[in-house]
């Protein structure tokens, strides 16, 4: 599983013209899921990401989470994060989980961030979105189950 964290000053997902989700002051995270990745794997990535200190501090110390400055999410599947390009210009996506198990996956996911923090918007899975954003430093987090759990 395969976050991408960015903190930003607000982002949005618009599908066929129009906004699906929309965040001020938060996250908004690219998420792709393997077919090998579990509930469990996912646990351990949201409490990873909820709990992640990159918001600043009184001081302008990267020092509190998402729940300290009242941020928001935008979750948005993404399974070209698992795009294989090894071999010649055309990448590969047979690493990335089938439909069915990514979506299910993304959804727990989803449900998880909801009981953790209060605003908590998606895009649609599986469609095609326009990502608008303001990456607030910038600042930009991967979290790679293969490197983490």
């Amino acid at each position: 599983m395969k976050f991408i964290i960015q903190r930003v000053t607000k982002a949005s997902v618009t599908i066929e013209g129009n906004v699906s989700g929309k965040i001020d002051k938060g996250f908004m995270v690219l998420i792709g899921v393997c077919e090998e990745d579990t509930k469990e794997i996912a646990d351990k990535l949201v409490k990873k990401l909820i709990g992640l200190r990159i918001f600043a501090d009184s001081e302008g110390k990267t020092n509190l989470s998402i729940k300290d400055v009242d941020g928001q999410l935008l979750l948005v599947s993404q399974f070209t994060l698992y795009a294989d390009c090894k071999k010649g210009n055309r990448p590969s996506f047979i690493k990335a989980g089938s439909p069915e198990h990514a979506e299910d996956l993304y959804n727990y996911i989803v449900d998880l961030c909801k009981k953790e923090i209060e605003v908590v918007q998606t895009g649609e899975f599986g469609a095609d979105m326009q990502v608008e954003l303001i990456n607030d430093g910038p600042f930009t987090i991967i979290l790679d189950s293969s490197e983490i759990c």
